[in-house]
């Protein structure tokens, strides 16, 4: 197949990007930099999507089996990628998100007709009315769109609530013997998903016409708590986790950034149920434990100490969290 990624470089992507050339397909990336050391064998063009004058000229002529947009995140955002590929791709993959559903659901497991709604995060709200002006283009136009929503998905993240992700605050924190914090008590539930598991489910996707005007979450099938999550993070670093457990309430009060990523998500039980996008693409199976997964993301991050990044505002952050029990 002959395929473009609008991004292609990032957490989720690279993986993605990775599996596609080991099997031979042709891919494209457009993005700032024009270049990925990382994925040989690519093709690159050197662009700003958000510039849609230059984007026409550039992309004038280009034809594309399947196009997958890893960076809109607004209705803007995919109506211009509407106007720049209504004529141009057999498949247009928008990355959408499972903060979108709604949550507590009718059930404990999320299917793909959960509602969708999110009263608490922005980000979440604004990718369901991206999906919506989509479906409503397929409906139109025969705009050929497939949704897909990632959970909380790591590749070369670490999935910690504060100090986490592209910091190395948390686990600093671990291995020097200090206190971390978890949000609530720690036992809700919670998946977590490899980004090379992803990436099997999400090249099923591409070039397969029963996915036109669909919607499929792609997880994995093990879910934790997050008391779990943290102290399997620890048993990685070969040190134990000692936690302090501050309730969402207190880490938004003190910082409402958190409100969106808390109670738009994290605060609830979250376990999802992946008969649609297995039943399609059968060959999926999510095969990595956290447990194995997070020493891969671990190994990455202590390959370089530049990755190494302790933010002082967080850990300073922390200890206020944690002196707030106190």
């Amino acid at each position: 197949m002959n395929i473009l990624f609008i991004g292609g470089t990032g957490n989720i992507s690279l993986s993605v990007s990775q599996l596609l050339l080991r099997r031979g397909h042709s891919l494209t990336l457009l993005n700032r930099s024009g270049h990925c050391a990382e994925l040989e064998g690519a093709q690159f063009l050197r662009g700003d999507i958000h510039d849609l004058a230059a984007m026409k000229q550039l992309l004038s002529g280009t034809k594309w089996d399947a196009v997958v947009d890893w960076i809109a995140f607004t209705e803007d955002h995919v109506a211009r990628d509407f106007e720049l590929f209504r004529d141009k791709t057999g498949q247009f993959v928008f990355i959408s998100s499972a903060s979108c559903y709604q949550k507590p659901g009718p059930s404990l497991f999320i299917t793909e007709k959960t509602p969708l709604a999110n009263p608490f995060w922005q980000y979440s709200r604004d990718k369901i009315a991206a999906e919506n002006y989509l479906l409503n283009k397929y409906r139109s136009d025969q705009f050929p769109v497939t949704i897909v929503r990632p959970s909380h998905t790591y590749g070369r993240r670490i999935p910690l609530t504060i100090g986490g992700e592209t910091e190395y605050t948390t686990v600093a924190r671990m291995k020097a013997g200090k206190k971390v914090v978890v949000q609530g008590d720690g036992t809700s539930l919670w998946t977590l998903t490899h980004a090379e598991d992803f990436a099997l489910a999400l090249c099923g996707l591409l070039g397969n016409s029963k996915s036109i005007g669909e919607d499929y979450h792609i997880t994995s099938d093990e879910y934790l708590t997050w008391n779990e999550v943290y102290r399997l993070t620890a048993a990685a670093l070969g040190c134990e986790a000692n936690i302090v457990h501050v309730t969402s309430d207190k880490i938004c009060q003190l910082d409402s950034d958190y409100v969106g990523t808390l109670f738009g998500d994290k605060t609830e039980n979250t376990v999802f149920d992946n008969s649609k996008i297995k039943a399609l693409v059968p060959d999926f199976k999510a095969s990595i434990p956290f447990a194995e997964g997070i020493k891969k993301v671990l190994n990455w991050f202590e390959a370089d100490p530049a990755r190494q990044i302790i933010n002082p505002d967080t850990d300073a952050f922390i200890d206020k969290l944690i002196a707030s029990t106190s």
